[in-house]
């Protein structure tokens, strides 16, 4: 398993018992979805290695306990601290309507209402407040919040997404 064809799940933070046990803290807004997995690959020195899980559970709501399969003392926990946490991408539960998973629109085109094809997405940057979607316009990159009430339509069978923006937001990438 490569970590291109697996979406990023979570990272292990602490150890929960002296018996192996471990919490992961999840990247998912639903956390309840990954409640009864079977297994995830853990990432040990940029290699995916299966681990099956032999129980999980919920704790404190954004985190997930964990005690894999022959992981059973403190020191076995400690070798897999900080690492993270990725399952095969068909594991993603189907998003409906306009949700989408950032790595799914990656080479979508966007509209915009008013001023017509913006450019293609090549990334998207969630390192700030709101993430943006990174657009390449011939060369030039354009960015555009992320945000709900910019966004009117994700056309996922034509690989578009329609935008509404503030009036002038994609002209300030287009003056000289």
């Amino acid at each position: 398993m490569k970590k291109e064809d697996c979406f990023f799940l979570g990272k292990i933070v602490k150890k929960y018992s002296f018996k192996g046990e471990l919490l992961i803290k999840l990247d998912t807004d639903e956390p309840e979805l990954f409640e009864d997995m079977d297994s995830v690959f853990v990432d040990l020195r940029n290699n995916l290695v299966p681990f099956f899980i032999e129980s999980s559970q919920l704790h404190k709501s954004e985190l997930l306990r964990i005690k894999f399969e022959d992981v059973d003392t403190e020191a076995d926990a400690d070798a897999l601290m900080k690492s993270d946490l990725y399952l095969p991408l068909e594991f993603l539960p189907k998003l409906e309507g306009n949700k989408f998973y950032f790595h799914e629109i990656i080479g979508f085109k966007v509209e915009d209402v008013n001023f017509g094809t913006v450019g293609i997405i090549k990334s998207v940057n969630d390192s700030t407040a709101q993430a943006l979607f990174e657009i390449d316009r011939d060369g030039i990159e354009i960015l555009i919040p992320m945000n709900d009430e910019f966004i009117v339509k994700v056309d996922k069978p034509n690989k578009t997404i329609l935008v509404e923006t503030p009036e002038g937001l994609i002209d300030l990438y287009l003056e000289e």
